[in-house]
């Protein structure tokens, strides 16, 4: 028997329809081809495989070969699996056991994972969510595969071709203070909100923000105190000092659940923003991956 990389591929299904018929004309119907042709591939197969596969029997039937009935139902099990994955079966997430790697900052690990592990764990218990970071804006670690999707502020036309995009929240601004600040029991002026000390968060340690372009456009500055990586310490630095934050509403409210702060809103026009989920083409028609983007985009309809 010659090696598995002589056998012409071609002949694979000319093997399958014999095995399965055992007749040349039968399995030439099957295929579509002449007898003359299904004779001829039978031929060739004897010749690849060192073997008849196929004898002449009683009364004019054909008998398989002892090499013909080990190989067919293998044979019929690799072909059933192949035709499965050029189909590209549906994806079952309550059976999947697998992973899928998320970019993602702070802001969405505190307003979207807590729902996103909840619905994990109703609907599909074996999906692990690995979630990482990602520099500039995770086009490199797309395209590379090292992240399935990203959550980031929309680009737009910005990323290189091959992406996809999709909105899936806005955002406004709310400020934050302790229930003892002295600007709790006051209206919040432009002028009061100017003079306060400020804790930002500034992921890249830059100075610049949303807030401070409103501010620049009202000709006004703010003092940073104390800026910030990360929003982990933030409640608990404004429950313990009269610092004053700025931060994303949904941020805000699941501060001010927990600790005893208070929520005024800013006494400037902040334009909102948007948060995004990026892709990219390599996964679009992927059945799990497309499953995976429609339940991130479930989890952020879901706390609008």
């Amino acid at each position: 028997m010659r090696g598995v990389h002589d056998l012409d591929l071609n002949l694979v299904t000319a093997l399958d329809a014999l095995l399965t018929e055992r007749h040349v004309t039968r399995a030439a119907q099957r295929l579509g081809i002449t007898q003359s042709a299904a004779s001829h591939s039978l031929s060739r197969l004897r010749d690849t495989l060192g073997d008849p596969l196929l004898v002449r029997g009683p009364g004019g039937t054909m008998v398989a070969t002892p090499l013909a009935l080990r190989i067919a139902p293998q044979l019929r099990k690799v072909l059933d699996e192949l035709a499965s994955v050029l189909r590209g079966e549906s994806f079952d997430p309550a059976t999947a056991r697998r992973s899928f790697q998320l970019g993602g900052s702070d802001y969405v690990e505190l307003v979207l994972l807590p729902r996103l592990c909840a619905r994990l764990e109703r609907e599909a218990p074996g999906i692990d969510v690995w979630v990482k970071t990602f520099e500039d804006w995770g086009d490199r670690e797309l395209a590379s595969g090292a992240l399935d999707a990203v959550i980031s502020p929309p680009m737009g036309k910005q990323r290189p071709s091959g992406m996809y995009e999709k909105t899936l929240l806005s955002e406004s601004f709310t400020c934050v203070m302790r229930a003892k600040h002295p600007l709790a029991g006051s209206r919040l002026t432009l002028a009061r909100y100017c003079d306060a000390k400020h804790l930002m968060v500034a992921p890249r340690g830059t100075p610049g923000s949303f807030v401070d372009d409103a501010l620049a456009v009202a000709g006004k500055t703010r003092r940073i105190a104390m800026p910030v990586p990360h929003f982990l310490v933030v409640p608990y630095v404004i429950a313990k000092t009269d610092l004053l934050a700025t931060l994303a509403t949904r941020i805000a409210e699941l501060f001010a659940s927990t600790l005893d702060l208070v929520m005024v809103p800013p006494p400037l026009d902040i334009p909102r923003f948007q948060m995004a989920l990026a892709w990219h083409e390599r996964n679009h028609h992927d059945p799990a991956q497309r499953w995976f983007r429609d339940l991130v985009r479930e989890v952020a309809v879901s706390v609008a």
